[in-house]
């Protein structure tokens, strides 16, 4: 298999070099990830506004569904980049291990978010009745269920970016469950 390089940001369009100098400037680096999307002229900017699209669910929610799906579909750097994320928005090394394997003992509206999370990636989409039931019955709404859908699509997105390419992690290592 080829190797899929991460390009310089000398080596991709101008468009993607004005993209790097955003994410160093909010990032302080441009992810491996990311700058790998960028041998495409419009793939790093289309997948960014996705990301950064509005939802219903706050940063500590959205990192639930990032460490559920990440983990069901097995990508060392989408689960190392989250775990550290996941940190930086209050979870612990204990709950974000729990939240990977798509529970949340320590919160029961989160638990309710990290079963769906993993029930849809699981599936194929598919959620388990019992767990669709279960988010409404923790006071998420319909339009919760919708922006989930999507918050799912979109960390899958860079899961199976990363387990075709292979990227270098940049990132410390997730620790395996």
């Amino acid at each position: 298999m080829s190797t899929y390089n991460v390009p310089t940001k000398n080596e991709v369009s101008e468009n993607n070099q004005a993209i790097f100098n955003q994410l160093e400037k909010g990032l302080g680096f441009v992810p491996n990830l990311y700058a790998a999307f960028a041998h495409s002229e419009t793939a790093l900017g289309n997948f960014l506004a996705i990301g950064n699209g509005k939802t219903s669910f706050s940063a500590k929610e959205k990192e639930v569904i990032n460490l559920a799906v990440s983990q069901v579909n097995e990508c060392l750097y989408c689960l190392s980049a989250h775990t550290a994320i996941g940190k930086m928005n209050g979870f612990t090394e204990a709950q974000i291990l729990e939240l990977r394997a798509g529970k949340a003992s320590f919160d029961a509206k989160l638990n309710a978010l990290a079963n769906f999370a993993k029930s849809a990636a699981e599936n194929r989409g598919a959620a388990t009745p019992e767990t669709v039931e279960n988010l409404y019955a923790q006071g998420y709404t319909k339009g919760n269920l919708a922006d989930a859908i999507i918050l799912i699509g979109e960390i899958t997105i860079t899961n199976y970016f990363h387990k075709t390419t292979d990227v270098a992690v940049d990132f410390p290592l997730a620790e395996a469950l």
